[in-house]
């Protein structure tokens, strides 16, 4: 069963670990090509030094590539999450936002990559900007994509 973009941002509203981190997502492309979050720095998302709490950053990242991308490529794709790593560059004192965007070069790369039935394991970039625009984080997503074997007629 597909789902829409607009009904995906609405169930991710109420995902428990975006609501009890405070995480917003603020838009989803309807091509899923495109998407936006965003988080508030409140007392329940903040370290001891009273900045971001590193869990909620990268958690802001965690599905969206696996997402748009399993939406885009439909049910004969496999698409998970495997490597995600942070770069923490500056304390994060504001609201916070990642977009995450995705290109038909991109989508053509993946065709190309799994075509014969092999793995493909791309690696994404995110930055997580503050309010006035400088990269506080660097995320690095690897994904594993695999087209799904045909199955066979019984």
């Amino acid at each position: 069963m597909k789902i829409t973009a607009n009904r995906m941002k609405w169930l991710l509203r109420f995902y428990p670990p975006y609501l009890g981190a405070g995480i917003k997502v603020d838009y989803i492309s309807d091509d899923w090509m495109d998407a936006q979050v965003s988080m508030k720095l409140k007392w329940y998302n903040r370290n001891y030094v009273k900045t971001h709490f590193g869990g909620s950053l990268i958690s802001m990242t965690d599905p969206f590539y696996m997402l748009m991308l399993s939406n885009i490529l439909g049910s004969n794709y496999v698409v998970w999450d495997k490597v995600a790593s942070i770069d923490f560059i500056k304390p994060g004192v504001s609201k916070v936002s990642a977009q995450f965007k995705l290109t038909d070069k991109i989508i053509d790369e993946i065709f190309e990559q799994t075509n014969s039935g092999e793995k493909y394991l791309p690696t994404f970039n995110v930055n997580i900007f503050d309010e006035k625009g400088t990269v506080i984080a660097k995320v690095h997503k690897r994904l594993y994509i695999r087209k799904r074997p045909l199955r066979k007629a019984v």
